[in-house]
């Protein structure tokens, strides 16, 4: 017998592999070939994914043109296929690239640093225009000197989007400017028909130019000046309803109404923009607490009734009990935009604010009859500065944050809404929130005497700004009350001290000079008359922290700037019942 080394002749693919033997051939052939059709099935699923990518792929020589790229490349480049690609780009640099210079660079780059990960740049189509993309460049000295393989990905719209949103931010600090300069001719007219005219004159000059002031600083800068912002606001808001209310000619009262309707329009413009920052911030914290949210829908009702009533709608309001822990002013907020929303794009029919419950759960619905929302644009409605209505068709025009802030506070709250629509029939708004079955059970909410008489009432008011105290004095004068005012504690307690009629209650800012707070103000006129005297805060700072703290001492909190029917609410809760 011959040894192994002495055998002579070709061998065959099994005894290379060591399978010369008839046994060995029928226990290793099946498993190599099992092997064999798993490689190619990998080979034809990256081939599969190599030409179904939704991203161009290609692989190159940067000192010439393409070695091998997929459909998505070829149609990023306006190309009929790869194979038209490769064979009329035959140079990367002058024919792909817009920017030699940019090349150059790219190429340097990856030279020395092997890598370059999802740069921006421009690439030159089939018909000469540019197209903007991202791309990702990985160098293969392996195969080649200077050959790479790229991921590109085509951000146009990106870019587009971009682009709009820098034009979007121009086109509404014009729009502020414009409403800035219809506040300052409103109040110039007005200055020459009523005496007090120009001390409110200045305040809305002060209050507009901080408003476009805001309006160009950034986020941080919006939410530090809010204070500062809503004082004077608060002060031709009190003095404006003050004047509502008096006997004024036909012209001098469309002029006030005039005023009344700017200054509306600049604190929602103002109030959107802080909420907005503090949101995008994320230093919006939720202060839960349990809420009456039937008594809430109702006082929404009663806000809504003189919207309705001038915009010639049908409002209605279906209650029922229920009690659920949030954040009151973060909901309030919410619905108060929904409905804002419906009767700006209502142009006859009704809307409706219902509770519904459902197992542990509560649903509050906003219906409306207005133009509806097509189903591809529900979600573009929740993006800032959209309008539903381009300028000119009709409806009233906002700033386009009203929605942006509801998905925003919605989110924080963590709570679900949905929205359903159909154009030219109407919308539904419904947000679904947990009930609280067992606190509710327990709950004793307070039942105040609706509608009261505040003839003859003494109210003490403290606060530093001048303007303030003077307009909030002339309004509750208006309602019949006898108010007593005071820039800071001293003097506050100065007239108790020597009053005969001691007030019913006091408001009181918590932001006073010498760094005082009104709870300081608070606790030194309780001590002085020996008993808790009910008092409330009215202020502009909107912070968790001062809410939390207030609600520790039991204290309600009214935020500037003051609308009359909530200051009506306000005192109303602070009177004793019947």
């Amino acid at each position: 017998m011959k040894k192994p080394s002495e055998r002579t002749g070709d061998y065959g693919i099994s005894d290379l592999l060591g399978l010369g033997s008839q046994s060995a051939r029928k226990n290793y052939y099946p498993a190599l070939q099992k092997q064999i059709e798993e490689l190619e099935q990998e080979r034809n699923r990256y081939k599969w994914l190599f030409e179904k990518a939704l991203h161009g792929i290609f692989q190159g020589d940067l000192r010439g043109g393409f070695l091998a790229c997929n459909p998505a490349m070829a149609k990023i480049c306006g190309y009929s296929g790869p194979q038209d690609l490769q064979t009329r780009v035959i140079r990367l640099r002058e024919q792909l690239f817009c920017s030699a210079s940019e090349f150059d660079t790219l190429r340097q780059e990856l030279l020395d640093n092997g890598s370059i990960n999802a740069r921006e740049i421009r690439l030159r189509r089939a018909d000469n225009t540019a197209v903007n993309v991202a791309i990702t460049l990985l160098r293969r000295p392996d195969l080649g000197p200077e050959v790479v393989e790229a991921f590109v990905a085509d951000i146009s719209e990106r870019v587009q989007a971009r682009e709009k949103l820098v034009q979007i931010n121009a086109d509404l600090e014009c729009r502020v400017k414009d409403r800035t300069q219809a506040l300052q001719d409103a109040n110039v007219g007005l200055h020459f028909q009523i005496g007090e005219r120009e001390k409110v004159e200045r305040e809305l000059v002060i209050a507009a130019k901080a408003a476009a002031d805001a309006n160009r600083s950034k986020d941080k800068y919006l939410a530090a000046a809010s204070h500062d912002l809503l004082q004077p606001l608060n002060a031709a808001r009190l003095t404006i309803s003050a004047l509502q209310d008096s006997a004024l000619p036909a012209e001098e009262a469309r002029m006030v109404h005039q005023v009344h309707r700017a200054l509306e329009g600049a604190e929602d413009l103002l109030a959107d923009l802080l909420d907005i920052s503090k949101l995008d911030q994320q230093a919006m914290v939720p202060d839960l607490a349990l809420t009456d949210i039937a008594a809430l829908a109702k006082d929404l009702g009663d806000e809504f009734e003189a919207v309705a009533a001038n915009a010639g709608i049908g409002l209605r309001v279906r209650t029922i009990p229920a009690l659920a822990k949030t954040d009151q002013r973060m909901l309030t907020r919410i619905l108060r935009n929904l409905l804002s929303n419906a009767f700006r794009y209502t142009r006859s029919g009704r809307v409706l604010l219902a509770l519904r419950t459902r197992h542990d759960s509560l649903r509050i619905e906003v219906w409306d009859t207005g133009v509806g929302i097509e189903e591809s644009k529900l979600q573009d409605i929740f993006t800032e500065f959209h309008q539903l209505l381009p300028q000119g068709t009709g409806g009233r025009q906002g700033a386009g944050l009203g929605l942006a802030i509801v998905d925003r506070m919605v989110s924080v709250l963590g709570y679900q809404m949905d929205v359903v629509s159909r154009p030219g029939k109407g919308s539904r708004f419904s947000l679904q929130l947990p009930l609280d079955r067992h606190a509710a059970r327990k709950a004793e909410l307070p039942v105040v005497a609706t509608g009261p008489s505040f003839a003859g009432l003494r109210v003490l008011v403290i606060d530093n700004e001048p303007a303030v105290l003077e307009s909030m004095k002339l309004l509750l004068e208006r309602w019949g009350c006898l108010v007593i005012t005071s820039p800071d504690e001293h003097q506050a307690l100065e007239y108790l001290r020597q009053a005969e009629d001691l007030p019913a209650a006091m408001l009181v800012d918590y932001h006073l000079d010498d760094k005082k707070t009104g709870w300081q103000a608070i606790e030194a006129v309780r001590t002085l008359l020996g008993k808790p005297l009910p008092a409330a805060l009215v202020t502009a700072d909107c912070s968790y922290e001062l809410r939390k703290q207030m609600r520790a001492q039991n204290l309600p909190i009214l935020n500037k700037p003051v609308k009359p029917n909530r200051l009506r609410a306000l005192l109303t809760s602070l009177l004793p019942a019947n």
